[in-house]
């Protein structure tokens, strides 16, 4: 009986032991567990709920433009800069006085918008198309409607080699090109831009430059 209690006391003891070791185990094995879940889902969810918000709120602060307006200023600013080009041509070789006012006209109208338009990117931290870098033949309108009524580099030395009548007829009907590509840049930034001044701006371009059109499809009917 000592001996058979003995047997069953040693067993108890054995028994519990390794109980023990499953549970320590366990409990080790399931703490690891808890522990890295727990830490990686706070890394999974923070971060991602994080920038969530981050983005949210800096949404919210840029709400006054968005990318049609950065398309519009991009593509505006050199398109400005060729038609100042163009205007800069006309006082040394235009034969008409009609042709050089309109040219006067177009560098004073643009040249204030061009200044605009680039102040309009550095607040936006945009940047700004760089003076000389532009390609009349390959200028990318960033979506505004392909070339935009841009002129190619072949069609600018052409009015640049002109002189005269030549020249007020050339600089007139690359001018309406030019300004019908302006107007549809306009109406697309009216539609789909979000900024208050440059949806402004769109509008005045195109009633200004829809008049002007006008006034040189007039001139091209005259002799």
């Amino acid at each position: 009986m000592i001996r058979k209690r003995s047997l069953m006391r040693r067993t108890a003891v054995v028994a519990a032991a390794g109980a023990a070791a499953l549970v320590l185990a366990a409990c080790g094995g399931s703490g690891g567990d808890d522990g890295s879940a727990g830490h990686g889902g706070h890394a999974a969810t923070a971060p991602s709920s994080a920038p969530s918000s981050a983005s949210a709120s800096a949404s919210a602060s840029q709400g006054q433009h968005n990318a049609a307006d950065v398309a519009f200023a991009k593509g505006m600013i050199p398109h400005h800069r060729q038609a100042v080009e163009m205007a800069d041509l006309a006082p040394g070789r235009a034969r008409s006085a009609e042709v050089k006012k309109l040219a006067a006209d177009i560098k004073k109208a643009q040249d204030p918008e061009i200044r605009t338009l680039s102040g309009w990117l550095t607040s936006w931290g945009e940047d700004v198309p760089a003076e000389g870098a532009m390609d009349h033949s390959t200028h990318d309108m960033s979506g505004m409607g392909g070339m935009g009524g841009m002129m190619t580099a072949e069609e600018m030395t052409g009015l640049e080699n002109a002189s005269g009548k030549a020249f007020d007829t050339a600089f007139t009907e690359l001018m309406i090109k030019h300004h019908e590509g302006a107007v549809e840049m306009a109406r697309t930034e009216q539609a789909d831009g979000a900024h208050g001044p440059a949806r402004k701006m769109a509008g005045e371009i195109i009633d200004s430059q829809s008049a002007e059109i006008e006034q040189m499809n007039a001139l091209l009917g005259k002799d």
